[in-house]
């Protein structure tokens, strides 16, 4: 069932002794260069360093006494790993979190560093989801879905909840879309509180899935996607979030590897703030004018800040 603004609101609730309420970010020399307001919830300063602890938290705040104690089982490039253990270990319960071999090693330690037990696959072989479900099915444990669940969805829009209640009425907002839990939550939230605000949802040019199903007027999969933005290479939308989005959002526009680059060079030069490759996809849209330019004022969700230093090297 599609969540809708009150499962937000009780989700803040549920969640709010165990995330940080981020601040948002405004900068002069980012308004000048863009021509727009624009305001950046800094979801990479979030606990375990990106916004998946807010759908997380929610989902095993939401599990009953006696499914908690079975143990849960997630899969993920890393910072949906490091949330549900985080979360596993707020609810006192133990966590098996499925990763890529190419997951970068920072999120791959921070997991581990949170208490969960890592098994590794090969994603351009290997079905994460089935490894996840075999597991969930021989231990028993509750399988914790990325994005495509109602309370995986709730919690993600806690943080659109949290920027609009700071900033107040703006023409957009600019969400990166990788399985699509932050960009529905978000959609449903803003469409709650600021009628008419436009949802533009971002993607890395060569893991477009998301573009391409919004054409089709269906899930369109693609093939494993070697894009920087290590936290979209999602296959394809969720079936749940894909139908928020085809609702709500306006469009998909796509950003270059090089845009990504620059967009993390300038955080990191302009603000002093480090951001990891998918954080920093949906700022790119604005930067290099992807956005309409009748849009005056956008909010932007940093949504997370893990990178391996070999990255920010290469910057």
């Amino acid at each position: 069932m599609e969540p809708g603004f009150a499962d937000i609101q009780a989700a803040a609730e549920r969640i709010r002794p165990h995330v940080h309420r981020t601040p948002v970010m405004t900068s002069r020399t980012l308004d000048a260069r863009t021509g727009k307001r624009v305001f950046l919830k800094c979801e990479n300063l979030q606990r375990g360093g990106a916004f998946k602890l807010r759908g997380a938290a929610n989902f095993l705040m939401s599990l009953t006494e006696a499914e908690a104690a079975r143990g849960v089982v997630a899969f993920s490039s890393g910072n949906h790993a490091q949330a549900v253990a985080i979360a596993a270990g707020i609810r006192r319960t133990s966590a098996t979190l499925v990763m890529p071999h190419d997951a970068p090693v920072s999120k791959v330690e921070g997991t581990r560093g949170y208490g969960g037990t890592v098994v590794r696959f090969d994603r351009m072989k290997e079905d994460r989801e089935a490894i996840g479900r075999r597991i969930s099915e021989e231990s028993g444990a509750v399988l914790v879905p990325p994005f495509d669940h109602p309370w995986i969805v709730a919690g993600q829009g806690t943080a659109v909840k949290e920027l609009l209640e700071e900033v107040g009425p703006v023409d957009a907002l600019a969400i990166c879309a990788g399985g699509g839990g932050l960009i529905s939550g978000s959609a449903i939230a803003a469409s709650a509180m600021q009628p008419g605000v436009r949802l533009f949802g971002v993607e890395p040019e060569i893991a477009n899935d998301w573009a391409l199903s919004m054409a089709a007027g269906k899930i369109v999969e693609i093939a494993p996607p070697d894009t920087i933005a290590d936290g979209l290479r999602s296959l394809k939308p969720g079936k749940l979030t894909f139908a928020i989005a085809q609702r709500l959002v306006e469009r998909f526009v796509l950003v270059s590897e090089e845009e990504i680059r620059e967009t993390m060079r300038f955080l990191l030069e302009r603000l002093k703030i480090l951001v990891e490759p998918s954080g920093a996809v949906g700022l790119a849209s604005v930067l290099f004018g992807k956005l309409p330019p009748e849009v005056r004022s956008v909010g932007v969700v940093l949504s997370g800040g893990n990178v391996d230093w070999d990255v920010v090297r290469g910057l």
